[in-house]
């Protein structure tokens, strides 16, 4: 297996990663955190048009059209940004308080998204699913 590592930001960037995509032959695409939210809409209409398996790390992509997500949910993430918001305003140092790992992880996928690509989705991957989008 052979990685491509690609960073584009803007419309041109991305236009031209998927350039290198398809030219690459890349067997599928995962969108890493931190990608601009914007970028999205443009990612999952080349990945269609590509027919590019695309893995995001966020839901709201793949219930938009994306084909599946792994990561930590954005609910969870401000749940425990509101928990240490209340310790720093109840006088607690932020540098005294601990570093805290993610503990729910959320795997969506697309079916509809999976057919348009041609892909069937093993009975034993959709069961371990968060959610199946029909």
């Amino acid at each position: 297996m052979r990685l491509l590592t690609l960073f584009g930001a803007t419309e041109s960037e991305i236009a031209a990663d998927f350039a290198t995509i398809v030219e690459q032959r890349a067997g599928a695409l995962l969108i890493a955190p931190g990608v601009p939210l914007a970028a999205y809409d443009q990612v999952r209409s080349l990945a269609r048009r590509y027919a590019v398996p695309t893995l995001f790390s966020t839901r709201d992509p793949v219930v938009s059209g994306g084909l599946a997500s792994y990561g930590t949910p954005a609910s969870e993430l401000l749940r425990q940004a509101g928990i240490y918001t209340g310790r720093i305003l109840k006088g607690e140092k932020p540098a005294d308080l601990p570093v805290v790992q993610p503990t729910k992880i959320e795997f969506v996928i697309n079916l509809k998204t999976a057919k348009a690509l041609g892909l069937t989705i093993p009975e034993t991957l959709l069961a371990t699913a968060d959610e199946v989008i029909q």
